[in-house]
């Protein structure tokens, strides 16, 4: 390998000899793009100084960094260097500008990790900053964000870029789409007087501006107060220089957002550039890398404007889906699609609209945003269970590319009625209205006719599982739809109690208290009855893991190891992130499970703070809420207490049911899970996969495919990485525009301390916060305050040690909220950022009923 090249020896496809930053500037220059000459110090040069080096251990950043700027460069190294320095001319000023093999990668930009030496003069100066960049790849900023990013240190290696330095009048950055807002082909140009160090390193309020389609949409003075700048002989100064005005002509705007146009034309994605303009008034690139920021657009399936909702965010599953958990979810929108008539021709593509991006789900409401019917009644859903999207869509109806369409209400009425007709909404109404008994036990038996379906014969080949799991995704969701009327029901006699009686709904949340026939609170009740069952040794001293180690040999207390698996036998298909059927169940990995047991064993509460006495204080003062209605009822007339008391018996009788059809879905997408690693083994037995788990990132169709032979080993290997990147993504939209805007974004944010949702859980309680971002091995001491991103079932246990509830999702139905309101906790939901701007152990206040937190 040469130890130096020019720029017009490297391309994109060259990282892991000269870098990120290097082969990005070589791809700049072979197309012809203004980047001023130069060449690199490959990484084969850092290889030889960087040998010995032990990657292992603690202390390794400063180790390394001692190592790297005493060890003697070799004689070569440094004649490479002299020489290729003078080749650019006589004492020529370069940056010398450090360029890792992870660094400016279409995941992780890693910008500014590592170091950049400017106006460098002289050879022995360049041999210099040369080895101060080696150095910086051990900075502790770049270790720690390596490691974020699961990046092994042993695998990094280093080149140096050393480029003519630009004399810049005027500098800065830009952004080919916005980086804020995220919309695409929108340029974002940040620009001081002097060298761009100014702007790169924060340390001026730049002038802003703001391009679009040749149009300036902004533009914004900065006070500009400091120019760093060259000295001559070497170095840079600081100067506090006072500059009235914008520092870009119009002209010059324009030309620096058609540069960057270029340049996101020439790698086909939003680039984040660093650019000057020297006193010729010449315009240089010298930094392009990809924008790692920007949320994925969803693949466009229709032209136009499309608006797309986060399915995962409203459920509280802010990672990625496994491939095979995607694959259900298009066979089980497709399903759904067909109640109403509108499914697709072939199912495994799914609803039409369903999207998938950053291996995420969405759906495709633009029809529904541009319709008159679906502007009047999609905000009313959205309030009971995202209550934060509501303002948003608002929004999107006030924009002139997302105007009325559809002003007919006739197609989806046809669907709704084909719905109705489908699933027997008629029936099952009458039947939750005169035989609720009836209706309980309608509950029950689709229950009963899934675990008949999702029986195989014994034996089964593998295409005979695929063909049956294909079947129940596509078939399931309609059959357990149907309990859905019943619950409907009670929720509107809910509604009808609060219009007889004039008692507002957000005063009657006690009637909701302790439902009954909720399966996610049965579980966690009978969780905390099993810890009073079991054996409190080994779980108050032993870690999990070897708690686990003691289950899974069969080794617990006799009691503790008969509970336990009666309860995975009826619990066990549940877990965190469980709407992915490409995610071990409770059954699989008990870890969490034991944890959650263990930490109620070691709690120190007293006999009012047993769930059992709390849900039972909860269905009393349920009793005396609906008392307190029907007797506001009957001021209006006698008729109306009677009616108010019907209504609200029915409300408590089917509300709890709303868990009902995710409990069954859940079962049967772990019951597919349990059968496709059956396939999964016999790919393995093939040769196609290294592990039967491997099966997940597939879809069933290149599951079947695999059937046939092949290696996919590579393919998962691929797609176990891209799902891992996702996984450490820290923000996901939950509405989305096809041109990569993200509506909240543009909305005025509360003001510091002002942390305001939506009322979900009425009563106030003051405590100490407890920020959770995995329910996995979390711990939560009695009346604290669970503070988290959002919830599914696999959180609930938390909930029976809790104070009150802060959720940064939902809305007053959603998940945490109805639970919440079941076990008579405080919470507010739909609260921006507030696992970000509430810490753990900090003292809030939580006003159920008002939708406050306030931070002490």
């Amino acid at each position: 390998m040469k130890t130096a090249l020019a720029f017009s020896e490297i391309d994109a496809g060259m990282l892991a000899e000269v870098g990120g930053k290097a082969a990005n500037l070589g791809e700049l220059a072979r197309a012809g793009l203004p980047v001023p000459p130069g060449w690199v110090l490959t990484t084969e040069a850092y290889r030889r100084v960087a040998e010995g080096l032990d990657t292992s251990g603690d202390g390794l950043a400063e180790r390394a960094r001692r190592h790297l700027l005493e060890a003697p460069v070799p004689e070569d190294v440094r004649e490479t260097i002299v020489t290729s320095y003078a080749e650019l001319g006589d004492d020529v000023p370069v940056a010398v500008r450090s360029s890792a093999t992870a660094e400016d990668l279409p995941f992780a930009s890693f910008a500014g990790q590592q170091d950049t030496y400017l106006n460098v003069v002289g050879a022995e100066a360049v041999v210099a900053a040369v080895r101060r960049c080696w150095a910086s790849l051990w900075t502790d900023r770049a270790v720690a964000y390596r490691e974020s990013n699961g990046i092994d240190h042993a695998t990094v290696r280093l080149a140096v870029v050393v480029q003519e330095m630009v004399d810049a009048r005027v500098a800065g950055v830009m952004f080919t789409a916005n980086p804020v807002t995220g919309r695409r082909h929108e340029a974002v140009i940040d620009a001081n007087p002097g060298l761009g160090e100014a702007v790169v390193s924060g340390a001026v309020n730049p002038d802003r501006f703001v391009v679009h389609g040749g149009e300036i949409l902004e533009r914004q003075a900065g006070d500009k107060r400091l120019t760093i700048r060259s000295v001559p002989g070497g170095g840079t100064e600081r100067v506090e220089t006072p500059y009235d005005g914008l520092c870009l002509t119009d002209d010059q705007v324009r030309a620096l957002a058609e540069l960057g146009a270029r340049v996101e034309d020439h790698y086909g994605a939003p680039q984040d550039t660093e650019w000057a303009i020297d006193g010729d008034g010449r315009l240089w690139l010298t930094q392009a890398r990809p924008i790692t920021t920007l949320y994925p657009l969803p693949e466009p399936t229709r032209p136009g404007l499309r608006v797309y909702f986060s399915v995962n965010v409203v459920q509280g599953v802010m990672g990625p889906l496994t491939p095979m958990g995607l694959s259900a979810f298009r066979l089980i929108s497709a399903g759904a699609a067909g109640v109403s008539g509108y499914g697709p021709a072939d199912p495994r593509d799914g609803a039409p609209f369903m999207a998938v991006s950053g291996q995420r789900m969405w759906l495709d409401l633009t029809t529904a945003v541009r319709s008159r019917f679906g502007r009047a009644v999609l905000p009313r859903m959205l309030a009971l269970g995202e209550a934060r999207t509501v303002p948003v869509f608002e929004r999107l109806a006030q924009d002139p590319r997302l105007s009325v369409v559809h002003t007919s209400p006739r197609p989806v009425l046809r669907g709704l009625r084909r719905f109705a007709r489908r699933i027997h909404a008629p029936s099952r109404v009458v039947l939750a209205l005169t035989r609720p008994k009836e209706g309980l036990a309608y509950a029950a038996r689709i229950g009963e006719q899934l675990d008949r379906r999702l029986r195989l014969p014994d034996p089964a080949t593998p295409v005979q599982r695929l063909d049956h799991a294909e079947r129940l995704l596509a078939a399931t969701f309609p059959a357990i739809l149907s309990i859905m009327p019943m619950v409907l029901t009670g929720y509107g006699l809910f509604a009808l109690a609060s219009r007889l009686s004039g008692v507002p709904i957000a005063d009657m949340q006690d009637v909701l208290r302790s439902v009954p026939h909720n399966p996610t609170t049965e579980m966690d009740l009978e969780l905390w009855h099993l810890a009073t069952r079991i054996e409190p040794e080994p779980f108050r001293k032993e870690p999990v893991a070897e708690l686990v180690r003691l289950f899974e040999a069969g080794e617990l207390p006799p009691v503790a190891q008969r509970e336990i698996t009666a309860f995975l036998d009826e619990y066990g298909h549940r877990g965190v992130a469980e709407i992915d059927l490409g995610v071990p169940r409770w059954s699989e990995e008990p870890a969490h499970l034991l944890g959650v047991l263990a930490n109620y064993l070691r709690m120190d509460g007293g006999a009012d703070l047993v769930p059992s006495a709390l849900f039972a204080k909860g269905a009393e003062a349920a009793r005396s809420a609906i008392a307190h209605v029907a007797s506001e009822a009957r001021r209006k007339g006698r008729w109306r207490a009677a009616v108010v008391r019907f209504g609200l018996r029915r409300t408590r009788e089917f509300a709890g049911l709303r868990e009902l059809p995710k409990f069954y879905l859940v079962k049967t997408l772990a019951g597919v899970r349990r059968s496709m690693l059956v396939v999964g083994e016999h790919l393995v037995g093939l040769g196609v996969l290294d592990a039967a788990q491997d099966v997940y990132f597939l879809g069933f169709d290149e599951a079947r495919a695999a059937l046939g032979g092949g290696d996919l080993r590579a393919l998962v290997a691929e797609r176990r990485e891209a799902y891992e990147r996702e996984s450490r993504r820290r923000h996901v939209p939950r509405i989305l525009l096809s041109d990569g805007t993200e509506p909240e974004a543009l909305a005025t944010r509360a003001a510091d301390g002002a942390l305001t949702g939506t009322a979900a859980s009425a009563g106030t309680v003051t405590g100490v916060a407890r920020v959770v971002l995995d329910p996995v091995g979390a711990h939560l001491e009695p009346g604290e305050i669970l503070v988290c991103p959002s919830t599914d079932p696999g959180w609930t246990p938390l909930f029976l040690t809790a104070g009150g509830l802060v959720m940064e999702m939902g809305g007053a139905m959603s998940h945490g909220a109805v639970v919440a309101r079941e076990y008579g906790i405080p919470a507010v939901v739909g609260v921006p950022d507030a696992t970000h701007r509430i810490t753990t152990g900090q003292e809030i206040e939580v006003n159920g009923a008002a939708g406050t937190v306030t931070l002490s």
